[in-house]
């Protein structure tokens, strides 16, 4: 994918020593920057927006970082309904308005020429990274919630989904002409448990 593609470039690596990904991803012109780095060089057809899929968790109130030996670590895991009162679905999207501003800047440099895509990650994705707290091999936590209490897990996915709708919708608000849903961690649900358990 273009937007995994782009990280092996060399000035995608020059602008790797001076700021972390994440200072990347939330700066609307860093982010266009990246986004538009693979185009440059190869004219591709439609260019992906530089982000990842932990916004939401962040705009929910979860922030995130790349730890020094690899993997993701997050401020806190998700793992049962008392812990949904640490996240804040009220304004996220608008805290995500960073991704709203590089969507316009990529609309207006692409100038018609190139499609924009967009994308997030699937509730229950994104859920897994939340609920291990960040990487994990294998990721264990959301399922064990999802099989001891499946109301409580059912509030917490129908938020996922309900911000995630939302943030989708303001993608293609703010220029994205395709977005994209990654459930990279669909297959891990055994297929009887996929839909109550995907959000």
């Amino acid at each position: 994918m273009m937007r995994q593609a782009g990280r092996a470039l060399p000035e995608y690596r020059e602008l790797k020593k001076q700021y972390t990904f994440v200072q990347l991803v939330q700066n609307p012109e860093l982010a266009t920057e990246v986004t538009l780095q693979p185009i440059r060089r190869f004219d591709f057809d439609a260019a992906i927006l530089f982000s990842d899929i932990l916004v939401i968790a962040e705009a929910l109130g979860q922030t995130y970082r790349f730890r020094e030996t690899g993997g993701i670590e997050m401020q806190f895991p998700v793992r049962a309904v008392g812990d949904l009162a640490k996240l804040h679905a009220r304004g996220a999207v608008e805290r995500l308005g960073y991704v709203r501003s590089a969507l316009q800047m990529l609309k207006e440099k692409l100038n018609g020429q190139t499609a924009l895509l967009g994308f997030a990650g699937s509730p229950w994705t994104v859920g897994n990274f939340m609920a291990e707290g960040g990487s994990a091999s294998p990721f264990l936590a959301a399922r064990s919630w999802f099989q001891r209490d499946r109301a409580g897990f059912a509030q917490w996915m129908n938020l996922m989904t309900e911000v995630t709708g939302d943030y989708l919708e303001m993608q293609f608000s703010a220029g994205a002409d395709a977005v994209q849903i990654f459930d990279t961690l669909g297959g891990t649900l055994p297929p009887q448990d996929y839909w109550d358990a995907s959000g």
